[in-house]
């Protein structure tokens, strides 16, 4: 039903001045939207909808994700603009904070300015 439809994210923030610095300027989004009810992005196509919340709770898991043609770059380019990128037990994550999936996905993982997790992952070219 819906898979002729475009896919809006959404991502709470607690902070919605430093949530558009970060999604802005650190992440490169373009700005389309600001209104009480949410800082609205275009993340190359697809809506982003950063709300405010009164307060807010992080979770344990990713709840943003972004493909990349070139992980180490983007990593790099990242950092290099502050973003500091997670480190979780029992994963090998090369120095970068890279990790290798069994089947030779790369991913990393870094917050946004309310916590929430976020993820890079460059995809395994099919065998």
């Amino acid at each position: 039903m819906l898979g002729k439809n475009d896919l809006v994210s959404f991502v709470a923030t607690a902070d919605k001045a430093a949530a558009r610095r970060f999604y802005e300027q650190v992440l490169g989004l373009r700005l389309v939207e600001d209104s009480p009810f949410a800082l609205v992005f275009d993340a190359n196509g697809a809506m982003l909808r950063v709300t405010p919340v009164p307060e807010h709770k992080t979770l344990p898991f990713t709840v943003l994700g972004w493909k990349v043609s070139d992980i180490a770059v983007t990593v790099r380019g990242l950092a290099a603009k502050g973003v500091n990128f997670d480190r979780f037990p029992g994963m090998t994550q090369d120095a970068l904070g890279i990790w290798t999936t069994p089947d030779g996905a790369k991913v990393a993982w870094f917050k946004d300015s309310d916590g929430n997790l976020l993820s890079l992952t460059e995809f395994a070219a099919p065998r």
